[in-house]
C-alpha cells in the first residue's frame, strides 16, 4: 500500500497539516506563558516544574491510547484520524480560553493539564495522518511542511501578548491576577486552534483501510479495554529497534525543550532584565519580551522548514546527520543565552534554537515512519510519543533543579546552561541510529 499511494501536492500537504497552526498556538502559549501565569499567583522558582508534572503524566497515558484508538476507526464519513481532531480541539479551546482566568495555583496547574491532554488528543493523529497518507519518498517532505506550519504557528502566538499589549490591552495588573494582554491572547489562541483544526477536517480526505472486512475482524477480535491495554503493552515490547534509539534522542531533546519552557522566564527576566517583581511593569515587559524572543525561534524554524522542504522534495538527504547537525546548533543557543549582556542578542540565541526545533518536529518522525508496520502507525506514533513525555516527568519531578544547580550552580539562568547540555547529547546521540532505510529517503 505504502508504494501505491499517490505523491499529493504541496496545498494537499498544507491543507492535511494545517490544523497544527492551532496546535501550536496551543502549546506556545502554554509553554511560553503558563510559567508566566504560576509565578503571577504565586509560585516560586523552584516549585514551578512540579506544577507543570500534571502535563506530561497524562500524555503518558493518552497518547498510545489515542494511537491505538485511532489505528481502529473508520467511518465512511468522519475517516480515521479526524474524529480525534475535532474532540481534541474542543476540549483545547475551552482549556485555552480559561487558563488565564485562574484564580489560584492549582486552578492553573488543573487548566494546564486538561489543555495538555486535549491538545495530545490532537496532535497525535495529525503525525499518523502524514503516514497514512504519503508515500515513503514525500515522508520527510509531509514532516516538513507541518514543522513549517508549527513554526508559523509558534512565532505569531509568542507575540500575542506582546501585540495585545503595543494595541493598549493592559499589561500590569494586582498582585494575583493575570494581565488582560496574556488574557486576550489566549482567547486569540483558542479560535485559532478550533478553526485551523476545523479547516483540515473540511478538506482533508482519508484512506479506508485496504481490506475493510479484514479491518473489522480483527477489530471485533480485539475488542475490549483489557485486550486494549495488551496489544498496547505488546507493541511497546515489540518496538523497533530504530524506534528505541531514537527514544534515547527524543529523551535529551525534549528534556531540553521542557526545560526552557519551565524557566525562561523566570531565568531570562531575571539575569538580562533584571526583573523579579511580578506586579512591576518592568517585569510584565520584560515578561513579553521574552515571549517575542521565544517566538525567534518558531520564526526561524519556519524557514529552516522552508529550506528543508525545498531539498526534500528534490533530493535524499541524510536525516541522521541534518538531525545531529541541528540539534548541536540549537544547543549552543541555549549556553549562549547565560553569556547575553544586551537583550537583542537573545534573537541569536533563539535563532540557533529554532534550527533544532524545526528539526525535532520533523526528521525523528520521518526516520520513525519508514521504519514501522503502517497498519500500526497510530499506536506507533502515540508509543513514540511517550519518549517526548517521559523526559518532562523526570525532568518535572526534580530532574532540572538537581542537574541545574549541581552542575553548574544556584541562579536560576543556568538552567539554560543544562538546556544546552542536553539538547548537545541528543545530537550526539544520532550516531546510535544505523539503519539506512531509517537514514535517508
Amino acid at each position: 500500500m505504502t508504494d501505491q499511494k499517490k505523491h499529493l501536492s504541496f496545498w494537499q500537504i498544507w491543507n492535511m497539516s494545517f490544523g497544527f497552526l492551532g496546535i501550536q498556538f496551543g502549546f506556545a502559549l502554554q509553554g511560553g506563558f503558563m510559567s508566566r501565569i504560576f509565578q503571577t499567583l504565586g509560585a516560586d522558582k523552584d516549585t514551578i516544574p512540579f506544577l507543570w508534572i500534571a502535563a506530561p503524566l497524562t500524555g503518558l497515558l493518552v497518547q498510545p491510547i489515542v494511537g491505538y484508538l485511532s489505528d481502529r476507526t473508520w467511518h465512511h464519513k468522519f475517516g480515521r484520524r479526524k474524529p480525534f481532531f475535532f474532540f481534541g480541539a474542543l476540549f483545547s479551546t475551552i482549556a485555552l480560553f480559561l487558563a488565564p482566568y485562574s484564580s489560584a495555583l492549582w486552578m492553573a496547574a488543573g487548566a494546564l493539564w486538561i489543555l495538555d491532554a486535549s491538545i495530545n488528543i490532537s496532535m497525535e493523529p495529525f503525525r499518523a495522518l502524514v503516514a497514512d497518507k504519503l508515500p515513503d519518498s514525500q515522508r520527510s517532505y509531509g514532516f516538513v511542511v507541518q514543522t513549517l506550519i508549527i513554526g508559523i504557528g509558534t512565532w505569531v502566538a509568542s507575540n500575542l501578548p506582546w501585540l495585545m499589549t503595543q494595541l493598549g490591552v493592559p499589561n500590569t495588573a494586582p498582585e494575583g491576577v493575570v494581565p488582560d494582554s496574556v488574557k486576550y491572547a489566549f482567547g486569540i489562541g483558542a479560535v485559532v486552534l478550533f478553526t485551523s483544526i476545523l479547516y483540515t477536517i473540511l478538506t482533508t480526505d482519508e484512506y479506508p483501510p485496504e481490506d475493510l472486512e479484514a479491518f473489522q475482524k480483527e477489530k471485533d477480535a480485539n475488542k475490549g479495554f483489557l485486550n486494549g491495554v495488551k496489544e498496547i503493552f505488546k507493541n511497546i515490547a515489540g518496538m523497533p529497534p530504530v524506534m528505541k534509539k531514537l527514544g534515547v534522542v527524543q529523551f535529551f531533546s525534549w528534556f531540553a525543550f521542557f526545560t526552557m519552557w519551565s524557566f525562561a522566564t523566570p531565568a531570562i527576566t531575571e539575569h538580562v532584565f533584571g526583573a523579579t517583581d511580578t506586579t512591576s511593569e518592568a517585569y510584565n515587559n520584560a515578561a513579553d519580551s521574552v515571549g517575542n524572543y521565544l517566538g525567534t525561534y518558531g520564526l526561524v524554524s519556519m524557514f529552516y522548514a522552508l529550506i528543508l522542504a525545498f531539498v526534500a522534495s528534490r533530493i535524499r538527504i541524510n536525516r541522521r546527520l541534518l538531525h545531529l547537525a541541528s540539534l548541536v546548533l540549537g544547543g549552543l543557543g541555549f549556553i549562549l543565552i547565560y553569556f547575553i549582556s544586551e537583550p537583542w542578542m537573545l534573537h541569536i540565541s533563539f535563532s540557533l534554537v529554532g534550527i533544532a526545533w524545526a528539526s525535532i518536529l520533523s526528521m525523528p518522525y520521518a526516520m520513525l515512519s519508514s521504519s514501522v508496520n503502517p497498519k500500526k502507525m497510530g499506536v506507533y506514533m502515540g508509543i513514540f510519543n511517550m519518549f517526548i513525555v517521559i523526559p518532562q516527568i523526570v525532568a518535572s519531578l526534580g530532574g532540572v533543579n538537581f542537574l541545574y544547580k549541581l552542575l553548574f550552580g544556584e541562579a536560576v539562568i543556568n538552567t539554560m546552561l543544562l538546556a544546552g547540555t542536553m539538547l548537545i547529547l541528543a545530537g550526539l546521540s544520532n550516531l546510535l541510529i544505523t539503519d539506512k532505510k531509517a537514514i535517508h529517503d
